[in-house]
């Protein structure tokens, strides 16, 4: 029987929300610029890249543990709230999950900020490990976010 689970992050970055928010919503240029090592390329290959519906495919670098590409797709966008979700739709994670569903939120905290990372999943069976290293990717990826942003 599969089995299903949630993973959350979050990390304290320095950089303002704002400008946190536009660098999200900008992450198809900015992913592979900025982690190059684990992003070889981010395509849009429906809509725009960033209305409801859009629809991208992340190229991963070689060696990476979760395949070598995905496909995602934009299910919902607050504005007000600085949140995205993504539904993963296509690709080498869904050989071992059913559902893998992810959002990000960026909060303000004080002269920084908040990121929130989340995962909603379904294993295809019990023998499938938990998307760990997704969880800890995404961790590193917002931290090397604000590090850029910090440089900008």
């Amino acid at each position: 029987m599969a089995t299903t689970g949630n993973l959350d992050v979050e990390v304290k970055v320095k950089s303002e929300a704002e400008k946190f928010w536009k660098s999200i919503k900008d992450d198809v240029t900015i992913l592979p610029k900025v982690c190059s090592k684990i992003y070889e390329k981010i395509e849009v290959v429906e809509g725009d890249g960033w209305s409801l519906g859009s629809v991208r495919e992340i190229h991963y670098g070689e060696g990476m543990p979760f395949g070598k590409s995905r496909k995602e797709k934009i299910e919902e966008i607050d504005e007000s709230k600085k949140k995205v979700v993504y539904s993963v739709i296509g690709g080498d994670l869904m050989e071992y999950y059913k559902t893998f569903k992810f959002s990000i939120e960026v909060i303000p905290e004080g002269e920084g900020s908040l990121v929130k990372w989340h995962c909603e999943y379904e294993k295809t069976s019990d023998e499938v490990p938990d998307p760990i290293t997704g969880r800890d990717t995404a961790a590193e990826n917002i931290k090397d976010i604000d590090a850029y942003l910090l440089k900008a």
